[in-house]
């Protein structure tokens, strides 16, 4: 594996921060949602950043590698257009799934609109990497992929976190990205050790590192990216920086900003213990070998190295067990479907209630006139609306669904504000949507054979 390219420090790329990013000193890099990027119209703050030499990195959240199917061709094509107008040396996304259901499973498709964990098992693994190999092959640059936050365990795991990741890079050889913040959220949701993940970890595979704040509430640690890093995660990147001086560490902030110069005190916290750990870095030949401290350099448990005997595919099997058990995990979660065996009730809840806050919050931002139409009551609308309507078409489908759902339902009560909904849904979706009324709907149905003459 050559090595990776040397990025430096840098911080999340935000419109809501765009001015600010741009005036801050010591950003060598800066790292953008890569979905929330049109190639042919790049924000002009983007623009001025790379004509200044600072590194751009796209940041995919959509492609779902977790998942049982294929990646899409579509999504990695657009993948591939981001990193190729941006010059990026690498490109990202997540060990994640986001949708689930389909043809796999003979059901609706669903989707998570939020990165959910996959299973640490052999069939999850053996899907992984097929679909890693599959992106590689698409991408006109390497790919690293990121570990994610999780409040929610799968039963019968076969692996950790560690030897997951391990055995992912030996098969394939992709890049990490290390998010500290999540090893963090993973030890108060799971009970995993951070340190023990960093022993098993190939931290020569490691691209660069996330360091990124969240909150506590009742045992359970919330990834939130819109609150300060607290020193825990700092401690945590200590630790790694100890083992590996990373190629490049990023701070995230995703809502919630706070004035620049905050944003800079946790950048200068972040070098501060980078500087502070380099002392102890372990030279590489003390770096441990991978799962089995001690061992020498050949792949743990018996797997085959990625010039191995996986180049064949994974079993349709493979596919369709993991298709079954997300889709059935998912529907619990967005669908109200029963609890699948083996999963913790109460933390089910916690995570349904934390994906309908998601949805609740991204609807916001792509249709920006519903909670100014609805105002207070557009919060409680939606997460009502949100229990028994899946999301199955992304974001701006959410939006129009939920105003469709709204008006159907004779919401809101006050007929101005009524109106105000039904013209914002007809300017974007055509027609009036059908009353649920039978006489009405004859009504118009007779008015338009009528225009029709």
């Amino acid at each position: 594996m050559t090595q990776p390219r040397r990025l430096g420090t840098g911080i999340g790329w935000r419109p809501e921060i765009a001015e600010a990013v741009e005036r801050m000193p010591g950003i060598d890099w800066v790292e953008a949602v890569a979905e929330n990027l049109c190639p042919g119209h790049l924000p002009e703050s983007l623009l001025r950043l790379r004509e200044r030499g600072v590194t751009v990195v796209p940041h995919g959240v959509s492609l779902g590698l977790g998942g049982a199917d294929r990646p899409e061709e579509s999504r990695l094509a657009a993948l591939a257009e981001r990193a190729e107008a941006l010059g990026s040396p690498l490109v990202t996304e997540h060990i994640a799934f986001v949708r689930a259901g389909g043809a796999l499973t003979a059901s609706p498709s669903l989707e998570a609109g939020h990165l959910l964990p996959v299973p640490r098992t052999r069939d999850a693994l053996d899907v992984l990497c097929e679909n890693v190999r599959i992106a590689q092959e698409a991408l006109p640059v390497p790919l690293a992929v990121e570990n994610i936050a999780a409040l929610i365990s799968w039963p019968g795991e076969e692996m950790t976190e560690g030897q997951f990741l391990y055995d992912l890079v030996d098969r394939t050889g992709v890049r990490l990205l290390i998010d500290v913040a999540n090893l963090h959220t993973n030890h108060v949701n799971r009970a995993e050790d951070p340190s023990k993940a960093l022993d098993e970890l190939p931290v020569e595979a490691i691209a660069y590192v996330h360091v990124a704040g969240g909150f506590e509430r009742d045992g359970v640690w919330h990834d939130s990216h819109a609150h300060p890093v607290p020193r825990q995660v700092l401690d945590i990147l200590a630790d790694l920086a100890s083992r590996v001086t990373p190629p490049g560490v990023l701070l995230e902030r995703d809502e919630n900003f706070p004035d620049p110069g905050e944003l800079e005190r946790e950048l200068g916290a972040i070098r501060v213990t980078l500087t502070k750990a380099r002392a102890r870095v372990v030279r590489p030949s003390e770096t441990p070998a991978g799962p089995n401290s001690g061992a020498a350099a050949a792949p743990p448990s018996g797997i085959p190295g990625a010039a191995g005997s996986h180049a064949a595919g994974v079993a349709v099997g493979a596919r369709q067990r993991l298709a079954l058990g997300q889709a059935a995990l998912l529907s619990a979660l967005v669908a109200g479907t029963p609890v699948p065996e083996g999963f913790d009730r109460g933390r089910l809840g916690v995570q349904a209630r934390a994906l309908a806050a998601k949805r609740a919050d991204v609807v916001a931002k792509v249709a920006v006139e519903l909670p100014e139409i609805l105002g207070d009551a557009y919060r409680p609308a939606f997460l009502a609306y949100a229990q028994g309507h899946p999301m199955g078409g992304g974001y701006r489908r959410d939006a129009l669904d939920f105003a469709e759902y709204m008006l159907l339902a004779g919401h809101p009560e006050d007929a101005e504000t009524r109106r105000r909904l039904r013209a914002w849904w007809v300017e974007r979706s055509g027609p009036t949507p059908p009353s649920q009324r039978p006489t009405a709907r004859l009504a118009r149905a007779t008015r338009r054979v009528l225009l029709r003459r």
